[in-house]
């Protein structure tokens, strides 16, 4: 006989998730909107139980108490896509009636992936996407050598390319980093000034490249993914570690999803008490969503933990998420 069938993705109601014990209004700094959805669609498709982006979030994150997202579009060509989402929130009606009440705000710039395929014409797209009222940033940018899927001379020209246009334009920089620690540093350096704000997306790289980025740039956040709580991911703790105890140095980093990517393993766990827990045996959700969020507070609550022995001066999750939530504000001014 041969191997039985895939038994699919798991039951939609596993992405609705248990409640979580904080009640913290939370800021997702890096979400892929439309791919999230898609993604969403694609695998549940006419049985799924949202058939629009907006039907998705305002089911999903219903009561899940989430602030605002920021959106992230970093394709060439430019989706026109983007316009449709940002123009559904200019009103504060619209973003009742269409988001249940979230603040959309967006970040468009060319992922490095995607830095052969940067021209004149996107470039213009761009320019124009950083005029609208709900675009808080210019990104998400960078180098990534670890795939090498633009040579890395024309990844480093559009970098810096992009770069000198957010600046001008004073737009906060939405920062793709992955084994390129040298060269980002440099370019950084050479073409931001110290105090611009930064993000760094989803830090996975040396402690050491993170710490100089902390030091050299006062206003740079590091941004912490699902991926913190990954057994393979030493890096990104390490850094964490750093920057605790809080009462010594600031915790400076961004919580965020890089949805549809990035489950928090840690999410497991509160799963296991929905029904039919049973189909989790062996299988992982096929998608994460900003109301994810907490779980990933919970595991850096734990890091910044690891410093005390006692319980007065241990935080939680709570903590962690106003602190991320603050930021957020700083950063972005969202």
């Amino acid at each position: 006989m041969g191997k039985g069938k895939s038994k699919g993705p798991l039951a939609e109601s596993f992405l609705q998730l248990p409640g979580h014990s904080s009640t913290i209004q939370v800021i997702d700094t890096h979400t892929h909107l439309a791919s999230t959805f898609e993604t969403y669609y694609s695998k549940y498709r006419m049985d799924s139980k949202y058939h629009t982006v907006f039907d998705f979030i305002k089911g999903m994150y219903a009561g899940k108490h989430i602030e605002a997202v920021i959106d992230v579009w970093c394709e060439a060509p430019v989706r026109k896509l983007w316009k449709e989402f940002a123009d559904s929130a200019l009103r504060e009606e619209d973003r009742k009636s269409k988001w249940g009440g979230l603040e959309y705000w967006f970040v468009m710039g060319v992922h490095p992936h995607e830095a052969k395929l940067y021209n004149d014409e996107v470039e213009a797209d761009i320019l124009e996407a950083m005029e609208h009222p709900r675009c808080v940033g210019w990104g998400e940018m960078g180098l990534d050598y670890h795939y090498d899927n633009s040579p890395r001379n024309i990844q480093q020209a559009v970098f810096s390319r992009q770069l000198k246009h957010a600046v001008r334009l004073n737009k906060p920089l939405t920062i793709h980093t992955r084994e390129a620690d040298v060269d980002t540093e440099r370019i950084l350096k050479e073409l931001v000034p110290k105090e611009h704000p930064i993000h760094i997306h989803c830090f996975t790289d040396s402690p050491d490249f993170g710490q100089r980025l902390l030091d050299y740039f006062p206003n740079l956040c590091i941004g912490i993914t699902g991926v913190v709580t990954f057994a393979t991911n030493l890096d990104t703790p390490a850094l964490i570690r750093r920057m605790s105890p809080p009462s010594v140095s600031p915790l400076r980093i961004l919580l965020e999803t890089d949805a549809p990517y990035m489950v928090p393993a840690n999410i497991y766990t509160s799963l296991q008490d929905l029904p039919n827990s049973n189909d989790l045996k062996g299988r992982r959700l096929p998608l994460s969503h900003s109301a994810m969020i907490p779980w990933t507070a919970d595991f850096v609550a734990g890091i910044v933990n690891e410093h005390w022995e006692g319980d007065e001066n241990k935080v939680d999750s709570d903590w962690v998420l106003k602190v991320a939530r603050d930021n957020a504000r700083k950063v972005y001014s969202v």
